[in-house]
């Protein structure tokens, strides 16, 4: 079942909540939207099909809709809340007609460019942008602060799906791994981290990732009552549903991570869960993703981080023990890296207040 709540609307814009409780693992009846929409996932893991591709989406994956496309979902996870941000053909126009398209995609007419890959990754300075949205929307300034703020995360969330340009957008951040792994044409990254792909890079790397692959192998075949009622169920179903090549192991690891798996908590142990080797595993997700593991791991830990500091979080040593950071220290050049602000700040952006 799914219900919807407006929380807001514009000129040329609505801004929904959307709440589905379903609990399904096959793909439901299609469906068929009549708008353009920015989908981003606030709780939850569920997986999407449109234009022959199934797309995992969690609060690290958001996706692109458009007008007269067809979708199905499936919910091995059970339920989800999701932000759908609605747009008019000539808002969506002013968006994205001023960005070049990459190669691979195709138009749309005269409503802009379409989009080569149907989901686009959400870092966490992108997730700080989403948060603020729903915050203005809330208890902001719907004249001036909200619409402000919105096409600010419209125009950070488009960007990647559309541009062929050399500089990666702000939030396509790289990742510690090997220096020659992103390829030509990448941007020097911080120290420690490999430099930052293009959002070109990106978007055919997200592409590739987040389609299956059909021939299934009979070594990775479970049925569906020996996962019932796990925790984990639909992880492992998405190892059954393909062969677990570079593309299925991303798939895999993302929805491990999703539901919080104790396998998840080293490297080691995830690849073994995944029946892949430590090496196999790393490199599946920068090659894949765009970005790295342990980068990805800190992206979910930053995003449960923010969740926490958003409901008024008193203690950050606290926070730092229960999301497996070393210590305080840690917690907060982790966020500063990946948000770009400290918790403290974060806190004000979001006007939690302390308990």
């Amino acid at each position: 079942m799914r219900s919807s709540v407006s929380l807001a609307s514009g000129p040329g814009f609505r801004l929904d909540v959307v709440t589905c409780v379903d609990d399904h693992r096959r793909w439901s009846a299609p469906e068929v939207s009549d708008r353009y929409r920015v989908v981003l996932v606030r709780r939850g893991v569920f997986r999407r099909m449109t234009r022959g591709r199934a797309v995992v989406s969690d609060p690290t994956m958001a996706y692109i809709g458009l007008p007269g496309e067809e979708e199905r979902f499936a919910h091995p996870a059970g339920g989800d809340v999701c932000t759908s941000l609605s747009l008019s053909p000539g808002l969506w126009r002013t968006l994205t007609s001023a960005m070049p398209l990459h190669d691979g995609a195709r138009t749309s007419g005269d409503s802009g460019p379409a989009f080569a890959a149907p989901a686009f990754y959400v870092d966490a300075r992108l997730d700080l942008a989403h948060r603020r949205v729903l915050r203005a929307a809330r208890d902001g300034d719907i004249a001036y602060e909200l619409p402000e703020t919105l096409m600010l995360l419209l125009r950070a969330a488009l960007a990647p799906a559309t541009s062929a340009g050399d500089g990666a957008p702000s939030h396509v951040t790289a990742a510690p791994t090997r220096r020659t792994a992103a390829g030509p044409g990448a941007q020097a990254g911080p120290r420690g981290e490999a430099p930052a792909m293009t959002s070109a890079q990106v978007a055919g790397r997200t592409h590739a990732a987040l389609t299956p692959s059909q021939a299934p192998r009979r070594e990775d075949a479970v049925t569906a009552s020996r996962v019932a009622g796990r925790k984990d169920a639909g992880v492992t179903l998405s190892r059954a549903a393909g062969r677990m090549d570079a593309v299925g192991i991303v798939g895999a690891a993302r929805e491990a991570f999703a539901a919080d798996v104790p396998e998840t908590a080293t490297l080691t142990s995830l690849a073994a869960y995944l029946g892949v080797s430590p090496y196999t595993l790393s490199r599946a997700f920068t090659r894949e993703l765009g970005v790295s593991l342990t980068h990805y791991r800190n992206r979910v830990r930053v995003g449960r981080a923010l969740d926490r500091l958003e409901d008024g979080a008193p203690s950050l040593a606290e926070l730092a023990a229960d999301l497996g950071f070393a210590d305080q220290a840690h917690l907060t050049r982790t966020i500063r890296r990946h948000v770009g602000h400290t918790p403290t700040a974060v806190r004000r952006l979001l006007g939690a207040r302390l308990p």
